[in-house]
């Protein structure tokens, strides 16, 4: 027995050194490859094209964090590059001499909240690139999405493979309901709110979209289509009209009959596309070209060394807002940042950049708060990206100025409760039963958990409902009474666009929630102005956590997203909303439902 004791032992110390060691081996790996990665900065030959693909989702700002984007599963990187340095590199392209054109190789756009806002910011620099007279020439081997279609249709020309498509049916989506799928196992979803258009809840409470619901979505889709549409209008000469009869006929074209609607220049296999960017960059044909990625030539962007006191704070706020503060989501702790901020006389100015579609009602209040403290002090500008709605604009509300790109999703203000009674699956179907007790007559509020989820034992009594209800109510007037405040409206006109509604960046505008239709450039350039700078520089914030720690908290949950993701496939989506709606904590100002636009 002792023998198998120490055998055991010693066997589970072994395991334990092992993965001890691997983890410094890995660590340091992973480091002086990143290390050595910055030193060697790649060289751009004479002649050179700046090869632009988005085969990742783009965030705001990428984390410098050399374990950020490393797949555990695989033990490869996939760096991410952030929409800051792709605007600077398409910045920089436009006087680098040894740049002759852009090839935009596209296969797909991928990134959170549709990114249609991102993919305006991009679209928009390539516009200015093609002031310099520069060539930009767009292909896909496989196809062009709607949305790469819209960021090639710039180009001076766009080719496709023969055998390749463009799926032109117009913008949609679909909404999943849950509320039959809960009653079968005997859940029931205790719901608050307040807003005929906080829509948040109706998956779990109808089967199908109210005509509130329907109404505003339809409204936001259709100014984002209408948007496309002029923009593509615009550099293809087709019309408007043409376009949206293509997309009703929702003919499957290949190449060859795109080139029959005018939609594409040309239908060429991959051979064929570089011949022709030998000739625009005076290349041999037995020559190769002399490509230059974007991520590579983001390396090039030097890091100006400055006696510049005076700084402009780009704010990073990215993600749900919760209790957690990450590069993938918001928590109280970006009050933190914004009051170090405040202190900091250094700091002359500072912009906000929004990309969240809220969450937590109380942590929203806690940066809001800070936001108000700051902008007592120095100029503050909110640049909106993908999604600014709910508690995104929560938190923007004070700012000076608001900048947000025409497709923007923002607005949805209002707030709701939400949590889920098992009383049926527990006691009727599983069999379990329950007994109370406390100290004082509502002491059980809500029922206990007797199982290891998120689903008390009883639903709200009517009086308890009535409770909510005035909490809902009360959260829902300081939401709009700060609004209100912020945006030097009235209580009744702010109320009369809020209810819950969801709108575009235009028409946002519109009604007085946005002040200036642009990108982060525009907003940081609004910030110069109001703090009366002429020389200045750029700091990211929130500042990077620990690598080490990154590292331990990106092992645990990236194989376990990359496990799940791989075994659900395309349902994983819907496993995400459920997981982000049963944590919620307390009242959520929260967009109604993940916008993944196609």
């Amino acid at each position: 027995m002792k023998t198998f004791l120490k055998t055991t032992l010693a066997s589970m110390l072994g395991f334990l050194l092992a993965g001890i060691l691997f983890l410094i081996i890995l660590v340091v790996g992973i480091a002086s490859s990143a290390s050595f990665g910055e030193k060697d900065k790649p060289a751009v030959r004479e002649k050179s094209v700046l090869k632009i693909e988005f085969n990742y989702s783009i965030p705001d700002k990428a984390s410098n964090n050399p374990f950020d984007g490393f797949n555990f599963m695989s033990m490869s990187s996939s760096k991410q590059l952030g929409l800051n340095s792709i605007l600077k590199s398409i910045e920089k392209a436009k006087t680098d001499d040894k740049i002759k054109g852009i090839y935009l190789d596209l296969a797909g756009i991928s990134a959170n909240f549709g990114s249609m806002a991102t993919l305006e910011e991009i679209r928009n620099k390539l516009i200015e690139f093609k002031k310099t007279k520069k060539f930009i020439y767009a292909y896909s081997n496989f196809g062009y999405s709607q949305k790469t279609y819209y960021l090639a249709s710039i180009s001076d020309k766009i080719y496709l493979n023969p055998e390749g498509s463009l799926m032109w049916s117009g913008m949609g989506g679909e909404m999943v309901f849950y509320t039959n799928a809960l009653k079968k196992l005997g859940i029931s979803p205790q719901i608050v709110r307040h807003g005929k258009y906080k829509a948040a809840v109706e998956p779990y409470m109808l089967t199908k979209m109210s005509k509130a619901n329907k109404e505003q979505t339809m409204k936001y889709v259709g100014g984002l289509w209408n948007h496309m549409l002029k923009g593509i209008s615009k550099y293809r000469k087709l019309s408007v009209g043409r376009l949206n009869e293509l997309a009703d006929n929702f003919d499957l074209r290949d190449g060859v009959d795109l080139v029959k609607t005018k939609m594409i220049d040309g239908a060429l296999y991959e051979d064929q596309m570089l011949d022709k960017l030998r000739k625009l960059t005076d290349i041999k044909e037995d020559k190769k070209i002399r490509f230059i990625s974007l991520m590579d030539y983001s390396k090039t962007l030097s890091k100006v060394e400055t006696t510049v006191k005076d700084k402009i704070a780009v704010v990073y706020a990215t993600g749900e807002i919760g209790m957690k503060q990450s590069s993938k989501s918001i928590g109280p702790d970006l009050a933190n940042t914004i009051r170090k901020i405040r202190k900091d006389d250094d700091i002359k100015a500072v912009v906000l950049r929004v990309n969240s579609p809220g969450g937590s009602a109380l942590t929203s209040e806690i940066i809001w708060r800070e936001v108000c403290l700051l902008k007592a002090k120095k100029p503050l500008i909110v640049s909106m990206g993908n999604v600014a709605a709910s508690g995104g604009y929560y938190i923007s509300c004070a700012a000076d100025a608001i900048v947000a790109s025409p497709t923007t999703i923002t607005g949805s203000i209002g707030i709701f409760g939400l949590f889920f009674s098992g009383e049926k699956l527990i006691k009727e179907k599983i069999g379990l039963t329950t007994d109370s007790f406390g100290t004082n007559k509502h002491s059980n509020f809500g029922g206990g958990q007797p199982l290891p989820l998120p689903l008390t034992s009883r639903g709200l009594n009517s009086y308890e409902k009535q409770v909510m209800q005035k909490m809902i109510e009360k959260g829902y007037h300081g939401f709009i009474s700060k609004v209100a405040k912020g945006r030097k409206m009235s209580l009744k006109s702010i109320d009369a666009i809020g209810q819950g509604r969801v709108w575009t960046g235009v028409d946002a505008k519109k009604i007085g929630l946005v002040d200036v239709l642009g990108g982060l450039e525009t907003a940081i350039d609004l910030a110069k102005k109001k703090a009366k700078l002429e020389d200045y520089k750029l700091e990211n914030y929130p500042k990077e956590e620990d690598t080490i720690q990154e590292l331990i908290k990106s092992f645990t949950t990236e194989m376990r997203a990359k496990y799940l993701a791989k075994e659900l496939g395309v349902s994983y989506l819907y496993y995400q909303q459920i997981k982000d709606v049963l944590r919620s904590e307390g009242l959520q100002a929260r967009i109604p439902y993940n916008l993944e636009l196609h």
